[in-house]
This record gives structure tokens, C-alpha cells and sequence, in this order.
């Protein structure tokens, strides 16, 4: 014979189990939408922020364009050589030292 009360007993538990159930399931929606969430507004950041920079850089470039590159024309005169180098000068004698003999 079943002891009293199994039957109140084991329709508790089925329910605590439900209850259980049903809390971590929408805990786990929660995260999974909370994942999303952040994920798509991280996307829209990184959007805007990549947008600045190229809209940055077209302003940047149409306010101080480039200047143009420096053309050199070529000339007929001869090069000019080298100058001549000036004479060296010898050094000094360098100062007698305390323990040089005196001459």
C-alpha cells in the first residue's frame, strides 16, 4: 500500500521541476536575446564609426587636396663640377702633457 500523501508529494515535485523548467528556459531566452542585442547595436556602432572615418577622410582630402608633384624639366647646361675642395690645414701640436720631459 502507497504511504499517505505519496501521490500530493510526487505531484509537487513535478511541479517544483516544472517551475525549475520553466525558469531556466527563460532565463536562457533572455541571454540569447540579450546576445543579439548587443550584437547588433556593436555592428551599427562599428558601422558609424567606419562611415566617420571614410566621411572624415573625404572631407580631409576635398578642404587641402594633395599638392602636385614637383616637375623637373630637363636643360641643356652642363653640369657644374664640383668645387674644389679648400686646402687642409695641419692640426696643431697637442698641448705637452705633465709627464713628457721638458725640452
Amino acid at each position: 500500500m502507497a504511504a499517505r500523501g505519496s501521490k500530493n508529494a510526487q505531484q509537487r515535485t513535478e511541479a517544483e521541476r516544472a517551475r525549475l523548467h520553466a525558469a531556466r528556459t527563460e532565463w536562457h531566452d533572455g541571454l540569447i536575446r540579450r546576445r543579439v542585442r548587443d550584437n547588433t547595436i556593436a555592428g551599427i556602432v562599428g558601422a558609424l564609426i567606419v562611415a566617420a572615418a571614410i566621411g572624415s577622410q573625404v572631407v580631409h582630402a576635398q578642404v587641402a587636396p594633395p599638392a602636385p608633384a614637383p616637375t623637373v624639366e630637363p636643360t641643356d647646361a652642363p653640369l657644374q663640377d664640383e668645387a674644389p675642395l679648400p686646402e687642409q690645414t695641419p692640426l696643431p701640436d697637442p698641448a705637452p702633457s705633465e709627464d713628457a720631459p721638458a725640452g
